[in-house]
């Protein structure tokens, strides 16, 4: 069996502030096979954009931090590659992120 395109598992994400820590992504797994989909849908705060910006290796500097977890790509790890790669080889390329604006995008009728 093959390895899955993207594999996740227990990525945590902290912000580390002067008032503390926060967990911004804390324990998230999951796998994506070729040619399938993934949204992921929450509550304001609930870790979307930040799950998203590790995914690109870009949690937000310089508080943030990928403190734990593994993300394979095809099952090459990510987490802790050096910058220039993910620059060249990953971002826009490999993963790509896209926001959406929810009073544009989203029609609940």
């Amino acid at each position: 069996m093959n390895a899955p395109l993207l594999s996740v598992e227990d990525l945590k994400t902290h912000l580390f502030l002067r008032r503390g820590v926060v967990k911004a992504v804390d324990g998230v797994s999951f796998t994506l096979d070729a040619k399938e989909t993934l949204g992921l849908i929450g509550e304001s705060g609930s870790g979307k954009t930040m799950t998203g910006l590790s995914l690109l290796g870009l949690p937000p500097k310089p508080a943030g931090r990928i403190v734990g977890g593994s993300i394979r790509l095809e099952g090459r790890e990510l987490v802790g590659l050096d910058e220039d790669i993910l620059a060249e080889e990953i971002r826009g390329r490999r993963i790509a992120m896209i926001s959406q604006d929810p009073m544009t995008s989203l029609n609940p009728v």
